[in-house]
């Protein structure tokens, strides 16, 4: 926000100059006037900027994390995520937000280039209860889960207040199409500045330019993008910058949200057991994909938490050494 003011600041400095009444060129002194108070005014105008640039800077500063075997995961509950996702939306910022899972990590562990991915994200949203009990084991007690359907349903309800249009970017033209009559019938008010289905190939630069074009003259603020991980995620990042636009990957949430896949009821996503609920209704699709990183998951989370143990464990044993004989006795 503060950053628009600069850029609005800027311009209506501009529009003032142009409006100026300049002197003659033979009254040497009142140009010279002028020309001083142009040269103040530009440099007022400067410093605005530079400070809304310093101010945004510290905001993504200000965003905390925490590091889950390897992969940076955004430590803000639920609203806050939102509240800066329309925050971002609202000034057509360019942004990437990664939804993970144990999935998702996993697959950047494994692979260099994909964890890069979440690495450059502005948001990594915890979803999944695996990560949330991480999280609150490594200090963060009041982490709440950011899924999916969370975020589409907070953006379907919030949006509007913000003006804020959302593009639907990816599934499939039928479930696009329920997505649409689905959100006319319980959030009237969101305005849907498009919907495109993707095909499973690589599009040409030809098709990517269109799509480009499309999404940034619809205007919209925040794009929903479903195309599966790491797909979807590979898919933002190389269009940061491209989309102005924040840019959201949810996955499997659209068939979720449409009712063509249940959700798991409250009592099993607090139990960490959605993954289960997940695997009965699609379980030629899933179960290897658990069956290689479940394990895996737990393995390297056990591992990172008792590195924590013993690495703090170093620490005191490493203070009390060096420590006087008559500081230990004052101690005990």
């Amino acid at each position: 926000m503060l950053y628009l003011k600069a850029r609005i600041s800027i311009l209506l400095k501009i529009k003032v100059l142009l409006q100026m009444n300049f002197p003659e060129e033979g009254n040497k002194d009142q140009l010279t006037t002028h020309k001083t108070h142009n040269l103040q005014t530009y440099l007022h105008a400067q410093t605005l900027n530079n400070q809304a640039l310093k101010d945004r800077k510290i905001l993504k500063l200000r965003i905390p994390i925490v590091n889950i075997i390897g992969s940076p995961i955004t430590a803000l509950p639920l609203n806050a995520q939102i509240k800066t996702i329309l925050e971002w939306a609202s000034n057509y910022e360019s942004k990437v937000v990664c939804v993970a899972n144990v999935h998702m990590l996993v697959e950047a562990y494994l692979c260099s280039e994909f964890s890069l991915v979440l690495k450059n994200a502005d948001l990594v949203a915890p979803d999944g209860m695996p990560l949330i009990w991480m999280m609150k084991l490594m200090g963060v007690h009041r982490q709440d889960r950011v899924a999916g359907m969370d975020i589409i349903l907070s953006l379907s309800q919030l949006a509007p207040q913000r003006n804020v249009n959302v593009f639907f970017l990816g599934s499939q033209e039928v479930i696009l199409q329920k997505i649409k009559v689905k959100l006319e019938q319980e959030f009237p008010h969101l305005k849907i500045a498009g919907m495109e289905p993707l095909p499973f190939r690589p599009l040409t630069p030809t098709e990517d330019e269109v799509i480009i074009q499309k999404i940034n003259a619809s205007g919209a603020g925040v794009v929903l993008v479903s195309l599966g991980c790491p797909k979807q995620e590979y898919w933002m990042d190389q269009h940061k910058e491209k989309i102005k636009a924040v840019m959201i990957g949810l996955g499997g949430a659209f068939p979720v949200f449409v009712g063509i896949h249940r959700r798991a009821p409250f009592w099993m996503r607090n139990l960490g057991l959605e993954w289960f609920y997940r695997l009965i209704q699609e379980p030629q699709r899933l179960w290897l994909r658990y069956w290689n990183t479940i394990p895996l998951f737990l393995w390297l989370a056990l591992r990172q938490l008792l590195n924590s143990v013993f690495s703090i464990r170093r620490v005191r044993i490493q203070v009390e050494r060096r420590q006087s004989p008559n500081d230990r006795n004052q101690n005990r």
